[in-house]
């Protein structure tokens, strides 16, 4: 008989175990509230923390909460009128301006994707594997992470069997799960060639380099150029993300996050005149408001532009036409 734990294991990713672990740890340990709670317990447990702890954050508390008392058979507490009240309240009297990733610009793109081909050369050049080996995993993991809209875990989900590349043409890759994909059903992702900062060619150079056939795409790598055989830790991928940052020389990297290159993404392919339908779908944005929260949409640029016309571009910087796709010259549009 099929055992049912391991389903039941796999039916919740493994990050969210691990944050709602420690929502559920620091309820019953550091705050030394006791499980299973009452309503009254955990509005209390909400007073004594608010304006310690954003709002976001309280929330999540809440989440795992309701998912432990649910999974141990217990009433769930956080619904009960005096804890919605509470956080109401707390909501109205400790609302804060939600704190947002700085997007990857174009060019500041541009900027590291040329350090790194630089550092690269310069590598190769002088016999240092190990190095050659980190900057071409890091080229291809932020070009393919920009170009597609990725967030960090879901560059880190991406594995060498799935992943289909045709040079010159482009590149598809199967995400088995996704944040916004809550049937765990994955979706296929269509990465497109371009002729300049190419991610199709940067994760090809990247596996043929490492010699990689299956596991993860993006690995970690010791100073000798040992691959490590798992992904890279989730913990480190920002860490990482700005350490390249830094040293390609981008002002202010401590501000960029996970979500920098789906933001940069996000408002260069605005900028182009993609509509919100083709870009929610592009990127697997399930509702509005999730894909709302990567735009900054500014209803003047046209006119500071002099643009007049419906549809034309409105950032038409000199290197855009090295940016088309070297097979059809038109990157996935409405």
């Amino acid at each position: 008989m099929a055992d049912i734990e391991t389903y039941l294991e796999a039916a919740t990713r493994a990050s969210t175990k691990r944050t709602y672990a420690g929502a559920v740890r620091h309820f019953e340990v550091e705050a030394g509230r006791p499980l299973p709670a009452t309503g009254a317990q955990v509005a209390q447990y909400l007073a004594d923390y608010a304006g310690r702890l954003a709002v976001p954050t309280l929330r999540h508390r809440l989440a795992a909460l309701a998912q432990w008392h649910r999974d141990q058979g217990f009433v769930d507490p956080t619904k009960t009128p005096i804890v919605r009240k509470v956080f109401r309240g707390i909501r109205t009297l400790h609302s804060r301006v939600e704190r947002q990733a700085t997007p990857l610009q174009l060019v500041h793109l541009g900027q590291v994707a040329d350090a790194l081909e630089h550092a690269i050369h310069v590598a190769d050049a002088g016999g240092d594997r190990g190095s050659a080996l980190r900057h071409r995993r890091d080229r291809a993991l932020v070009l393919l992470g920009f170009w597609r809209g990725f967030r960090g875990d879901e560059l880190l989900r991406l594995q060498v069997e799935h992943t289909t590349i045709v040079p010159g043409h482009g590149m598809s890759c199967f995400l088995p799960q996704s944040k916004g994909d809550r049937e765990n059903r994955g979706r296929s992702c269509k990465v497109p060639a371009l002729t300049r900062w190419c991610p199709v060619d940067a994760a090809a150079d990247w596996i043929a380099a490492a010699q990689l056939a299956d596991g993860p795409l993006f690995r970690s790598i010791n100073r000798w150029g040992r691959i490590d055989a798992d992904s890279l830790h989730p913990n480190s991928f920002v860490p990482l993300l700005r350490g390249i940052f830094a040293d390609a020389g981008l002002p202010a990297p401590a501000g960029y996050s996970g979500h920098s290159l789906r933001r940069g993404f996000a408002g260069w392919a605005e900028s182009q005149g993609w509509d919100l339908k083709s870009l929610m779908d592009y990127v697997g944005w399930r509702d509005v408001h999730s894909a709302m929260r990567y735009l900054e949409p500014d209803p003047f640029a046209r006119l500071r532009e002099g643009v007049d016309q419906p549809g034309r571009r409105v950032d038409a910087s000199p290197q855009d036409t090295d940016l088309m796709p070297a097979a059809e010259r038109t990157l996935p549009s409405p």
